[in-house]
């Protein structure tokens, strides 16, 4: 006698194979995010060692006052 659990299922079948394309999808849309955000950090963090080395030498300056008319 056969074991019925051992049977191919096309129903899982399918349902398994959308949810992978789901979970593909969902991985790269995560793995694109973080690399967004990580490439953000790194441009401001250089930006404020930057603004730091170069800003410590030089004064700010007062706004310039609009001309009233």
């Amino acid at each position: 006698m056969t074991n019925p659990w051992l049977k191919k299922n096309p129903f899982l079948s399918m349902w398994l194979s959308g949810a992978n394309a789901v979970a593909g999808s969902v991985r790269g849309r995560m793995a694109s995010e973080a690399r967004r955000q990580s490439m953000i950090a790194v441009n401001r963090a250089a930006s404020d060692m930057f603004t730091l080395w170069t800003g410590a030498t030089a004064r700010s300056r007062a706004p310039k006052r609009r001309k009233r008319r």
